[in-house]
């Protein structure tokens, strides 16, 4: 009697195991790269106002001129104050148009209401943080985080003397 050589190969159950679990490993790859990606953009959303408000402050100084910056529903834009005409109006520069922010970002701010202000007949425009020519700024603290969740909390804030700083998560208390 003929014996059958040994047969080398994988059977179908064989195929179909690792295919399940390469595909489970795949929607768990992408399920943690959705959650990182709105992370990295709350990232660059902070990182974004940041330079723009570090740049907005250093520009009033240098031009001796107020900047200020005025959040809304669904962002926020600069706007700078017209001695001639007494009104905040949006400036010329590119850089300071106006920007949307995305719907899961949530953005809380804690402006000083007894700081000093300039304000104009357009009281829509008074920015929420002004920029003062003499290198000083409202005290303010912006909140950012997606949605509810404070575990990722980034802060912007000054004293308004100080320079502004960047609160990331994970620092500690004692380096705020």
């Amino acid at each position: 009697m003929r014996t059958r050589a040994n047969q080398a190969g994988f059977t179908l159950i064989e195929i179909l195991v690792v295919l399940i679990i390469v595909g489970l490993l795949a929607a768990l790859a992408v399920f943690n790269m959705a959650g990182s990606s709105q992370q990295r953009e709350l990232e660059n959303q902070v990182r974004d106002l940041y330079l723009l408000m570090q740049t907005a402050s250093e520009q009033a100084v240098l031009n001796n001129l107020e900047l200020g910056l005025l959040f809304e529903e669904d962002g926020y834009r600069f706007v700078a104050f017209q001695d001639d005409s007494g009104e905040w109006k949006p400036p010329a520069e590119r850089m300071y148009r106006k920007r949307t922010l995305p719907d899961w970002l949530t953005v809380t701010q804690y402006v000083e209401n007894d700081a000093p202000r300039l304000t104009s007949a357009e009281d829509e425009l008074r920015p929420d943080v002004v920029f003062f020519s003499s290198g000083e700024t409202t005290p303010f603290e912006i909140e950012f985080t997606m949605g509810r969740e404070t575990d990722s909390m980034h802060v912007l804030a000054s004293d308004g003397i100080s320079p502004m700083e960047w609160r990331q998560p994970g620092a500690g208390e004692d380096e705020w």
